[in-house]
């Protein structure tokens, strides 16, 4: 098995990259191709700061700007609407095209409301049901002290969980 990631990660540098580290960065548009010749895809309405900021040539102003948005109910449509939202030409982000995907979700669909792991305050995280302050508190301060946390296991993992209680807090909370 190791032999044949090996080769694969010779053949295919950046999927080897994609694969080992979730947050790599795409450092040009030859790489936004070929990430999406491979089925990377962000999800213009769902997606984080540091999500936004794995595309090349956006500031970390503009990602805030458009997570902002989408906080505030604005749903992105199309390549046009991205590009009114930071002000720009849509030509400039044409580029991208390639890895945006567009998925409209209902304002009131049924779905759970969910709070990103990375992004949620001590205060915000207390409102989850099931999550006590302490809980809370150590989430934001591991958060600060070892990096974003990759998914909810890696929560589990990190602040030693209960599986019963991430399968609770699963309901509310995204990475």
């Amino acid at each position: 098995m190791k032999r044949w990631q090996t080769l694969r990660a010779q053949l295919d540098p950046l999927a080897s990259r994609l694969s080992q580290d979730p947050s790599y960065r795409l450092r040009s548009y030859q790489e936004v191709e070929q990430a999406a010749r491979l089925g990377f895809a962000l999800d213009v309405n769902r997606a984080t700061v540091d999500d936004w900021l794995r595309l090349p040539g956006l500031s970390i102003r503009q990602a805030q700007g458009l997570v902002r948005l989408g906080q505030a109910g604005v749903q992105f449509h199309c390549l046009e609407d991205v590009a009114a939202a930071l002000g720009v030409a849509s030509a400039q982000l044409a580029r991208l095209a390639p890895v945006l995907s567009f998925c409209y979700y209902e304002e009131h669909s049924g779905a759970l409301p969910s709070l990103s792991l990375n992004q949620a305050t001590a205060l915000q995280l207390c409102a989850v049901p099931g999550m006590p302050a302490a809980l809370a508190q150590a989430v934001v301060q591991e958060r600060s002290r070892r990096g974003p946390y990759q998914d909810l296991a890696d929560l589990q993992r990190r602040l030693g969980l209960a599986p019963d209680l991430v399968q609770t807090l699963m309901y509310y909370l995204r990475p």
